[in-house]
C-alpha cells in the first residue's frame, strides 16, 4: 500500500486522460504528472516547503482538482469554501497558520482581504489561453527559495476543520499516508479501474469530493469529470455530456436529482452507470430503493467522516448485496462498536468506534477533544466517531444517529433517523429531518421539518397521523413544520442540531 500521495498517483497505470470539465479538454496523466513537478518548484521557488501550509480558495472545478492534487504532493494543503465572508476567513486562516493562500489571478474576494490582513503570501494561479483542463501556471511575489523537501508518509497533506454546529471547529490534519490509505480503500471497495471515469459534483473544499472522487479516481489510473458545483438543473446535462461510470453526492442531492429524474430517461438509458455512491449522511432506505429502481444501477452507500479521511464503511457491489438502511461492511479501517461512557468495546448498540491507517493522529492543539475522543484497546488506538450504531447478523453496519443528535424525551430516547424512516413513507414525503425542540418539562421532544412532493396539499395533522399509526406515541413528532426547503450546510447536508432555533420554535417551547 502507497504511504504518500505522490506515490500513489504516480503508481496508478494506464494513460486514460485524468480530468475534465465543460466545454474543455482533458489533461493527461503524462500532464498531471508533469504539472505536479511544475507545481512542486514554483512553491519551492516562493519559499513553500513541504512543512508549510498553503489555503486553497477556489471555484469548483477542474484547476480545484489539479491544485489539491499537486499542492498536496508539495506541501500541506488546506481548501476553503469560497462563500466564506471575510470575517470566516481570517479566522480559518489565522487558526490553521497558513502562510499562504492560493487563488485565482483575478480574484479580488474577501478571501485575499483577510489574508492581506494577515500579511499572509497571495499566490495567484492563471489558465493559459487553450490549455487542458485542469492545467495551471502560479506566480507570487518575492520570497527566498526553499529547500524543495518532498513531503514523507508521516507529513501532514491535507487539513480542514470540523462542522463545528455546537462549538468552535476543531482541526483535522491528515497525513500523507492517512489520505493514500483511504484512496486506496475506497478503490479497492468500488474496485475502480482506468477505464472508469467519475462524475464530481461535490464541493472540493469538502472531504468527500477531495478524496472519494479526485484521490481515490487518480489512484485507480480512472477520470474525473469535475461539474462547477452542484445544480440539479444541469445535472442531466452534465451526465450527458461526461458519460460517467459513477458519481458520488449527498442524500439532499440525489433527493434533487430524483424529482428530475422523469423528464430525463433518454440520459439514463443512455448512461449506463456502474454504480452510483452516497455519503456524508444516511441515506433513507426509500431513497437508495428509489435511486436503484430509476438508474438501474447499484446504490453503494459509504459512512464516512473528516477525522477517518472519509471512508470507513460501504455496501459493497454486487454480487453481495446492498442493504438499504444500513452503511455497508467494513471498508478499510477496522469497525467497531465501544461503549458510549467506558473505554472499552462492547456487542449490540453502542458508538461506533474505528481503528486503521486512513484516522488521523488526531486533532491539533486540542487536548482535551483527543482525551475524549481516542482510547486504547484491545492492542489498537480507537476513534469515537459520535455515531451510535449495531452490526446486524451479516457483519453490516445500521446507524441509530449522531450520539449528540439523539432525542431524549423525558428519558425514552429517540433516534432521529427511525422517525424520518417512518415519515418518508408517507406518499406525500419528498424530504424529512427530524430534529429535538427544547421542552420545558421533558427536556426535550420530537419535531420535524417536512418538505411535500410538489402539488401535494397534505397538513401537519395528516403527518402526525400518519406517525401514530405507525411507531409509539413518544416518538411522533408533536410539531411538523411544512417547508419549500429544509436549510442546509455547506456540503448540502441537512442539520438537525439548532434547528429549532432557526425555525423560530425555541420560544413557542
Amino acid at each position: 500500500m502507497e504511504t504518500t500521495l505522490q506515490a500513489l498517483i504516480a503508481g496508478a497505470s494506464g494513460d486514460l486522460p485524468a480530468i475534465g470539465a465543460p466545454g474543455r479538454d482533458w489533461l493527461s496523466y503524462d500532464g498531471l504528472r508533469g504539472l505536479t513537478a511544475e507545481v512542486a518548484a514554483s512553491l519551492s521557488s516562493m519559499g513553500i516547503d513541504a512543512d508549510d501550509r498553503v489555503a486553497i480558495v477556489l471555484p469548483n472545478g477542474p484547476e480545484m482538482a489539479t491544485a489539491f492534487a499537486c499542492v498536496a504532493q508539495a506541501a500541506t494543503t488546506a481548501p476553503l469554501n469560497p462563500a466564506y465572508r471575510q470575517e470566516e476567513y481570517t479566522f480559518y486562516l489565522e487558526d490553521l497558520k497558513a502562510k499562504a493562500l492560493l487563488i485565482m489571478a483575478d480574484y479580488d474576494g474577501p478571501a485575499l482581504a483577510a489574508a492581506t490582513g494577515l500579511g499572509m503570501r497571495i499566490i495567484r494561479l492563471s489558465v493559459p489561453e487553450a490549455a487542458p483542463a485542469g492545467y495551471f501556471t502560479l506566480a507570487s511575489d518575492g520570497g527566498e527559495p526553499a529547500a524543495g523537501r518532498t513531503p514523507g508518509a508521516g507529513d501532514v497533506a491535507l487539513i480542514l476543520h470540523t462542522s463545528g454546529t455546537t462549538s468552535r471547529p476543531k482541526i483535522v490534519p491528515l497525513l500523507q499516508s492517512n489520505v493514500a490509505a483511504s484512496a486506496q480503500h475506497i478503490r479497492d471497495s468500488l474496485m475502480l479501474e482506468p477505464t472508469d471515469r467519475c462524475m464530481n459534483v461535490m464541493p472540493l473544499f469538502h472531504i468527500h469530493g477531495l478524496i472519494a472522487a479526485v484521490a481515490a479516481s487518480l489512484s485507480a489510473g480512472g477520470s474525473i469529470w469535475c461539474a462547477p458545483g452542484f445544480d440539479a438543473l444541469r445535472f442531466f446535462g452534465w451526465m450527458k455530456e461526461a458519460s460517467p461510470t459513477w458519481y458520488t453526492a449527498v442524500p439532499t442531492m440525489h433527493q434533487a436529482i430524483l424529482t428530475r429524474a422523469g423528464r430525463n430517461k433518454d440520459v439514463i438509458e443512455q448512461a449506463n452507470l456502474r454504480f452510483l455512491r452516497s455519503s456524508s449522511a444516511s441515506l433513507p432506505a426509500q431513497v437508495m430503493v428509489q435511486l436503484q429502481e430509476t438508474f438501474g444501477a447499484p446504490v453503494i452507500e459509504g459512512y464516512g467522516m473528516t477525522e477517518a479521511a472519509h471512508q470507513m464503511a460501504s455496501n459493497p457491489l454486487p454480487p453481495r448485496a446492498q442493504k438499504p438502511g444500513a452503511v455497508g461492511v467494513e471498508a478499510g479501517p477496522k469497525v467497531r462498536i465501544a461503549h458510549e461512557i467506558e473505554d472499552r468495546l462492547t456487542e449490540g448498540t453502542g458508538e461506533v468506534v474505528i481503528s486503521g491507517p486512513n484516522v488521523t493522529p488526531g486533532y491539533e492543539g486540542n487536548p482535551d477533544a483527543n482525551a475524549k475522543s481516542f482510547f486504547e484497546a484491545d492492542g489498537a488506538r480507537w476513534f469515537r466517531t459520535g455515531d451510535q450504531g449495531a452490526f446486524d447478523a451479516d457483519g453490516y453496519l445500521h446507524l441509530t444517529g449522531r450520539l449528540k443528535e439523539i432525542i431524549n424525551r423525558g428519558g425514552e430516547k429517540i433516534s432521529p433517523l427511525e422517525v424520518d424512516g417512518i415519515l418518508l413513507d408517507h406518499p406525500d414525503v419528498a424530504q424529512v429531518v427530524t430534529f429535538a425542540l427544547p421542552h420545558p418539562k421533558l427536556g426535550e421532544d420530537v419535531a420535524a421539518a417536512v418538505v411535500l412532493k410538489e402539488g401535494s396539499e397534505a397538513t401537519e395533522k395528516d403527518i402526525r397521523a400518519f406517525a401514530a399509526a405507525r411507531i409509539a406515541d413518544f416518538k411522533v413528532p408533536r410539531k411538523v413544520v411544512i417547508m419549500d426547503e429544509i436549510p442546509k450546510g455547506a456540503t448540502g447536508k441537512m442539520q438537525r442540531i439548532g434547528l429549532a432555533e432557526k425555525l423560530g420554535l425555541t420560544q413557542d417551547a
